[in-house]
């Protein structure tokens, strides 16, 4: 990875958050947002559809004790994240496109 987007908080509203995913499945370069514990599942359904087999990787609770990695696509990180309640800091990441 040599270039990187970050957005911040993807927006709260679903339309404004597909419109934000949407952008995200046109770039080129990884994409980083932050994300919050609550809408986390909402977030990777969305993804399902926009993003379809782009990797993902949700990064939980960085720089501390119980630090973790989760990657796969949006279907697979959905499955554990509704099987397993996400908690803390969220950071979600987004592989570019191929081109």
């Amino acid at each position: 990875m040599e270039r990187f987007f970050f957005g911040g908080f993807l927006p709260v509203k679903r339309g404004q958050r597909e419109r934000e995913l949407q952008a995200t499945a046109a770039r080129e370069e990884t994409a980083i947002y932050f994300e919050s514990p609550y809408r986390l599942t909402k977030t990777l359904k969305t993804s399902i559809d926009i993003l379809q087999d782009r990797q993902l990787c949700v990064a939980r609770e960085l720089t501390k004790k119980f630090e973790e990695f989760r990657r796969g696509t949006a279907a697979e990180l959905l499955a554990h994240f509704e099987a397993h309640s996400p908690k803390g800091e969220i950071v979600l990441l987004v592989s570019g496109r191929k081109i």
